[in-house]
C-alpha cells in the first residue's frame, strides 16, 4: 500500500488494515450562510474564506478504502452529469476525477466492490452513475453493491419537495434491489473493520461508519460533521432536516472518539481531509490533535 500512496499522490491514513485514500469528488461554492446554519457570520466568517458574494469552498473528498476482503467507495462527490446551468448554479471550481484517481492507483471503477452514500444528496451521490455513450445515467460501479438505509432509499423513491431539489433520480439510475442494491436498516457489519450505522439529523435515512482495526480507529459522520469548523455540537448546518439530533448524535459520539483517539473524517473540509479527535482541557469540548492536510499532497 505504500507503493500505491507514491504513485497516486492522494491524501491517505491507514488505520491498522486498512487504507483511507481521499479522491477528486469535485469541489463547488455555496453561500456560507446555510453552511453554519444558526452561527452568525461574524463567527464562521473567521473560520473560512469568504467572496464578495458571501460564498465559501466546499470540497466534496469521496473515500476509497482498501480493507483486506473489499475495496470501497464511501460518498461518490458530485459527478460529471451536470448541465452547463447546473454548474454555473453550483458554481463548480474543480471537477469530479475519481476514475482518474482510481487509474492512478492502479484500479478501476470495476474494482469497486462496495459503495456506500451517507445520504443521498446530490453532493454525494452524484458519481453514483455516469451517461453512456446512449446519454443514458448507468452505476458508475458497476460491479460494486450500494448500501441505503431503508428510511433514505424510501425518500429517494418517494421525495418530499424539500428532498426533491437535492435527490436527483438519475443519481439513482440502474440501482436495484436484490442485484446491485442492498437496503439496510440500522447498524450493518459490512467488513470485520467497517460498521455501518443509521445517524439520522441531517436527513432521516443518513448513515455513518466506523473503521476498528489493529487498535487504530477512525469514525465518518457525514455532513453531521462536514469540517473541522463542525466539531462544536450546536455548529450544525441550514441543510440539516432535524438538526436536534444531530446535535444529540455529536454530543454522544464525539467525546467517545477523543477519549478513543479516534480519527475523524471529513468529506467537505477544503483544508484537512482527517484529525484525531481529543478531548480540550476542561474535558467538555473537542480539538484535533494530528491532522491530514491537503496542502502536502
Amino acid at each position: 500500500m505504500d507503493n500505491l500512496q507514491s504513485k497516486s499522490n492522494l491524501p491517505t491514513l491507514k488505520i491498522g488494515e486498512v487504507e483511507i485514500f481521499w479522491l477528486d469528488g469535485g469541489q463547488i461554492r455555496l453561500d456560507g450562510g446555510p453552511m453554519f446554519g444558526p452561527v452568525p457570520k461574524v463567527l464562521w466568517s473567521k473560520t473560512v474564506e469568504v467572496g464578495e458574494d458571501n460564498c465559501i469552498a466546499i470540497d466534496n473528498s469521496a473515500m476509497l478504502l482498501i480493507t483486506p476482503s473489499a475495496k470501497i467507495i464511501i460518498d461518490s462527490g458530485i459527478g460529471d452529469k451536470m448541465t452547463a446551468k447546473q454548474q454555473e448554479h453550483f458554481h463548480v471550481q474543480q471537477p469530479w476525477q475519481i476514475p482518474e484517481n482510481l487509474n492512478r492507483l492502479g484500479l478501476s471503477t470495476d474494482d469497486i466492490d462496495l459503495v456506500i452514500p451517507t445520504h443521498a444528496d446530490f453532493d454525494h451521490a452524484g458519481g453514483l452513475t455516469r451517461n453512456n455513450d446512449a446519454g443514458k445515467p448507468v452505476p458508475t460501479f458497476a460491479q460494486a453493491q450500494h448500501i441505503f438505509q431503508k428510511k433514505e432509499w424510501l425518500v429517494v423513491k418517494n421525495p418530499d419537495r424539500r428532498s426533491a431539489s437535492s435527490y436527483w433520480p438519475e443519481n439513482f439510475a440502474g440501482l436495484e434491489e436484490g442485484r446491485n442494491l442492498k437496503i439496510i436498516d440500522g447498524d450493518f457489519q459490512i467488513t470485520p473493520e467497517v460498521k455501518i450505522f443509521l445517524t439520522g439529523g441531517h436527513t432521516i435515512g443518513h448513515q455513518g461508519l466506523e473503521i476498528n482495526s489493529k487498535g487504530e480507529s477512525a469514525a465518518h459522520l457525514g455532513d453531521l460533521l462536514p469540517s473541522k469548523n463542525h466539531l462544536h455540537p450546536l455548529w450544525v448546518i441550514a441543510y440539516d432536516d432535524y438538526p436536534m439530533e444531530v446535535i444529540a448524535v455529536k454530543e454522544r459520539l464525539l467525546p467517545i472518539y477523543a477519549r478513543k483517539q479516534s480519527w475523524l473524517l471529513f468529506y467537505h473540509d477544503t483544508e484537512i481531509c482527517a484529525g484525531r479527535a481529543q478531548l480540550k482541557e476542561d474535558k467538555n469540548d473537542i480539538t484535533l490533535g494530528s491532522t491530514i492536510s491537503k496542502s502536502e499532497y
